[in-house]
């Protein structure tokens, strides 16, 4: 699985990183500071749950099927 975000889209909300800081790192102005992120095994969940999280939906869930 991996993570896809719109960086440029990102307006600082930073409910993905209460989530969890691991998967989506901000920058020092609070900003998602990654575009991709490889989830690691048994953290899928938390990354579904940050990507929900997203009011402006710039975070993507990619299955490692597609």
């Amino acid at each position: 699985m991996k993570i896809r975000i719109d960086k440029e889209a990102c307006v600082g909300n930073a409910r993905c990183a209460a989530i969890s800081e691991v998967l989506y790192p901000l920058d020092d102005d609070g900003y998602i500071s990654v575009t991709e992120v490889d989830v690691p095994a048994g953290m899928e969940s938390l990354a579904k749950r940050g990507a929900r999280s997203c009011p402006e939906r710039v975070i993507t869930i990619v299955e490692d099927d597609q």
